[in-house]
């Protein structure tokens, strides 16, 4: 570990953990009615889609346990 002959010229700043302020932050502002509507719109949308998403998609995942007719193209018939 390197060290400094000189002392630190500020030595508040080895202090500054236990350096506590006397100004208090401004109080936060209350969300309005329309913000909070929003945010639940936003909230709602955003599930809706969700959910949507997997109605639509789950029969398209699934694996069906009995095979359906399967398909011929009308060429491989001999037509």
């Amino acid at each position: 570990m390197l060290r400094r002959r000189e002392p630190v010229p500020f030595a508040f700043v080895a202090e500054a953990d236990r350096f506590r302020s006397n100004v208090t932050p401004p109080p936060r502002q209350r969300a309005s009615a329309r913000e909070i509507a929003g945010r639940w719109l936003l909230g709602l949308t955003i599930v809706a889609g969700f959910a949507g998403s997997l109605a639509l998609g789950m029969p398209a995942l699934s694996q069906d346990q009995a095979p359906s007719q399967t398909q011929q193209s009308q060429a491989s018939q001999g037509h």
